[in-house]
């Protein structure tokens, strides 16, 4: 799936939303995705390595949000189930960890 200009912009901010409602800290949430605070970064502002990223970070938010009680900021790209994106591996997201970076 790629992403226009606007969409890029949109899910970025869309994350960030969601990373400051999730209420963890960058290194938190590193820890958590078994990854560093620079990678994180990195997948936040949308300049990952690999497509799965963005979604295991989706769902790492979504499930930290829905925990605290709260409801995550609706998602314009990343939407529906990744496995009907062929060239997502499902596998990868399920393991609910980023790269390490």
């Amino acid at each position: 799936m790629s992403l226009n200009a606007e969409q890029t912009d949109t899910t970025r901010h869309e994350l960030q939303e969601n990373f400051e409602l999730s209420g963890v800290s960058l290194a938190e949430a590193a820890a958590d995705l078994k990854t560093s605070a620079k990678h994180l970064s990195q997948v936040l502002s949308l300049n990952p390595p690999g497509n799965e990223e963005p979604w295991v970070l989706k769902n790492y938010l979504d499930a930290k949000i829905q925990a605290a009680g709260k409801q995550p900021v609706a998602y314009t790209a990343l939407v529906g189930d990744p496995k009907d994106y062929w060239f997502l591996s499902d596998q990868f997201i399920k393991a609910g960890r980023l790269l390490q970076k």
